[in-house]
């Protein structure tokens, strides 16, 4: 009998080819590279015609990873940006201006494609919002909790999550006291509630596949009531921020301080029994710590954690409606020994059969995300850029990173899509008519020719610029353009219509003005459905 730690590997064999050995084409390294990275480079499609995509991922899990910097500032910005401070002090030290600037510098430049990917979506499911976390050190080193696990395990993510000073701002978890009846006090439900709705396991019992399991009535079965949120509630009091730098008091209450994570206080926390899921009740009588201990691992090992968080991050990386038989495969993943490892569950994801080849075309794809629109268009076309100008658009396409509006972050994962309520089309949430006016401006300022001049503000700024040179020499032969277009836009899959329409718009100007004919070609391609929504 083989060890139990060695009993996922002939599934994960064969999700990974087995003993394939040969490399992608370019159009499946095209696609393949569109769900697990920010968009195919040249160097990255080259290196794929040489690995399988089992391959390429073990390489992406043995690279170190991209960081943040944003060091610790006084909370006070009349102590941290005092008269006589740059004009740039508050915009780099009291904004998320720094740290929404390097994700765009790593996304677009650094090598750890899919941690940074994954991390991005982890971010967008257990969600901070920069709304409430401004300080860049404090969302810094929230964002780092999902690069530093992204390859790890999904326990130590919701542990570092629970006990993460923003999280405990944003959700109300830092300082909050155990029950005084005589004082009308009762403990703050608000991340208790979260952790349960939006971070592990959803409202409805679900199948290993996602679908919900129905109750004798022939409805879907709560997956915990309200004396469960209120159990988890009480097991977490009692815990502040760790003391800030030069700290004369530590107490319970201390302020808000981002660089370590939370601590204990026992007087504060509640030492009655507390009812959990799955019919858990904890003893009375335990500290602070072993309440929240057993509480992650109580939720860790829901059977929901699987399917729900699995189906999400399909929906991220690959398709807004995977088949329950995909999510259940994915599902086990997850469930597997030992449990919840990240790199088993994204080997699971990506070289799903279904993530290359869809079951049902019909049902198959996204929307790619504002982030992902840009990033993907600007990797492909081969863009130099020091990621300022492509961070300044994300307001205007209502995606500024890291500052989602709400804790259900920039669209839920079950926004119905608009010409099919029966599928879901999470970034439609924020797609619209006016949404696609905006996003045309974008592309047409990117693809102008011009060079998007660098900010003297930003230290070794280079600016954005796409070389449409190999562009312009092809649009002498417009059938040369397209068909170049389709290969590098497109992975080589193009409808015969739009493949007209490019032919069509790459003969309007003159063969005398050839970056005409390459900017009408591009824009159209770039604006096109069958390039925003990826298949």
């Amino acid at each position: 009998m083989l060890p139990r730690r060695l009993s996922f590997l002939p599934l994960l064999l064969a999700l990974a080819g087995g003993a394939q050995a040969e490399g992608l084409s370019d159009g499946d390294a095209r696609r393949f590279l569109a769900q697990a990275s920010f968009g195919p480079t040249t160097a990255d499609v080259a290196a794929l015609s040489q690995m399988p995509r089992y391959g390429w991922l073990q390489r992406q899990f043995a690279l170190s990873g991209s960081d943040y910097v944003a060091p610790y500032v006084d909370p006070d910005s009349s102590k941290g940006c005092p008269t006589g401070s740059p004009e740039t002090c508050k915009r780099d030290n009291y904004t998320l201006f720094p740290i929404q600037l390097q994700f765009f510098q790593n996304a677009l430049n650094q090598p750890d494609q899919l941690r940074q990917r994954t991390a991005l979506a982890l971010s967008q499911i257990l969600v901070v919002s920069g709304n409430t976390i401004k300080l860049p050190n404090a969302m810094a080193n929230y964002q780092r909790i999902f690069l530093r696990n992204a390859f790890g395990n999904y326990r130590d993510i919701l542990k570092e999550v629970t006990l993460s000073p923003a999280m405990g701002r944003y959700l109300n978890m830092a300082n909050n006291a155990k029950a005084n009846p005589a004082k009308g006090i009762e403990p703050n439900e608000n991340y208790a509630r979260e952790v349960l709705q939006l971070f592990s396991i959803g409202l409805w019992e679900l199948n290993l596949d996602g679908t919900p399991r129905l109750g004798s009535t022939g409805q879907p079965i709560p997956a915990y009531d309200q004396e469960t949120v209120e159990g988890f509630a009480h097991v977490f009091t009692g815990w502040t921020y760790a003391p800030r730098p030069g700290a004369t008091r530590n107490r319970f209450g201390n302020p808000a301080y981002y660089d370590a994570p939370m601590i204990a206080f026992q007087e504060q926390h509640d030492t009655g029994t507390k009812k959990l899921l799955s019919g858990v009740v904890l003893p009375g009588g335990q500290t602070a710590a072993a309440d929240l201990d057993a509480a992650i691992t109580n939720i860790f090992n829901h059977p929901n954690v699987g399917p729900f968080i699995g189906r999400q991050l399909i929906q991220q990386l690959v398709t807004a409606n995977p088949s329950p038989a995909y999510v259940a495969r994915v599902a086990s993943a997850f469930n597997a020994s030992p449990r919840g490892d990240m790199k088993r569950v994204l080997t699971a994801i990506l070289n799903d059969p279904e993530a290359s080849s869809a079951a049902d075309p019909s049902r198959f794809g996204k929307l790619r995300e504002p982030i992902v629109q840009m990033t993907h268009l600007l990797r492909t076309l081969g863009a130099r850029s020091d990621g300022l100008w492509p961070m300044k658009q994300m307001s205007s396409l209502s995606q500024p990173v890291f500052s989602p509006p709400s804790v259900f972050s920039f669209f839920p994962p079950d926004y119905d899509l608009p010409v099919d309520p029966s599928l879901d089309g999470p970034a439609f949430g924020i797609f619209n008519a006016s949404s696609a006016f905006k996003l045309s401006s974008v592309f047409s300022t990117a693809l102008s020719g011009k060079p998007i001049a660098p900010d003297a503000s930003i230290p070794n700024a280079i600016g954005t610029t796409i070389d449409l040179t190999p562009w312009v020499t092809l649009a002498v032969q417009p059938a040369s353009l397209v068909s170049e277009i389709k290969r590098v836009m497109f992975a080589g899959r193009m409808s015969a219509a739009l493949e007209s329409a490019l032919l069509r718009a790459a003969q309007i100007a003159p063969v005398t003005k050839p970056l005409d004919r390459a900017k009408a070609a591009l824009f159209l391609a770039a604006m096109s459905p069958e390039y925003l929504v990826e298949n």
